[in-house]
């Protein structure tokens, strides 16, 4: 005999099936209008901030030091490692501040907190993807350099700083919001990142006894993992995949963990 009318399980319409990504698509597309703004000028900004940096440490040290410890350019050496964790830091930053940002919108039922996570996750991929493409790419043609560039390495580098960052962003995503002031700390607690994190320095070329302290800084092995893809002659060998790994996944769970259980009802306070 066959099940009653009501029994039976109805095919999802079309609209229903893609919904989460219509609606992180329509997120993306606000996030982008109100991050960048509806001028040119926000999209300058973003390259310019990063260039900024990148030449002020290069102008610095090259009145100091006759070259950089890998190739001739300084402006390369400093790029390599500061552009990932430009990424990492915009993505633990930005996915993190996702449900404040977005707290109005949640009283729709059809926007959820991944829904929100994952635009600005999307977004500061596609936007410091493209923003590091195009100060890699003017470094190379303003100073002619002739290094040949492995890309594996460097997308791989990138893709784990966005892991990493995206991990700690979903802790975030849930601190911001119980604890106001974890914005603030937070900032203070990334800012010393850019001096332990291998932007002046190789690994090797630091004593014992900082190594075995800084080993433990995943940033610093993603730094040695984008440098590999950009000097040939450069092998590092104490780079962990799993230790970057290992680092991203655990803030991720939690800040999961959190965001199920306790998600909905932070939207209300």
């Amino acid at each position: 005999m066959p099940p009653p009318p009501t029994a039976r399980r109805l095919p999802q319409s079309p609209a229903q099936r893609f919904r989460m990504v219509r609606v992180i698509l329509a997120l993306v597309l606000r996030e982008m209008s109100t991050t960048y703004g509806r001028s040119p000028g926000g999209y300058v900004w973003a390259i310019l901030q990063p260039v900024g940096i990148i030449l002020i440490l290069a102008i610095g040290f090259s009145l100091v030091l006759r070259a950089p410890s890998l190739g001739t350019s300084f402006l390369l050496f400093y790029a390599s490692a500061l552009l990932p964790l430009r990424m990492f830091q915009d993505m633990s930053l930005n996915v993190g501040a996702a449900v404040s940002f977005n707290r109005a919108l949640m009283e729709y039922p059809r926007v959820t907190i991944m829904d929100a996570v994952l635009a600005r996750a999307i977004l500061v991929l596609l936007t410091q993807t493209v923003v590091s493409a195009l100060i890699f790419t003017g470094i190379f043609l303003a100073e002619d350099i002739p290094e040949t560039i492995n890309l594996p390495p460097i997308v791989t580098a990138f893709a784990l700083a966005a892991f990493l960052g995206f991990g700690f962003g979903m802790f975030n995503c849930y601190a911001m919001v119980a604890f106001p002031v974890w914005k603030t700390l937070w900032g203070v607690l990334t800012r010393p990142l850019i001096l332990v994190s291998g932007v002046f320095y190789l690994y090797e070329d630091l004593p014992r006894r900082i190594q075995d302290l800084l080993w433990y800084n995943p940033l610093l092995h993603i730094a040695g993992l984008a440098r590999e893809g950009v000097y040939s002659i450069y092998q590092p060998g104490y780079i962990s995949i799993t230790l970057i790994a290992g680092t991203a996944l655990a803030p991720m769970f939690l800040g999961t963990l959190l965001l199920f259980r306790f998600g909905r009802g932070m939207l209300y306070k």
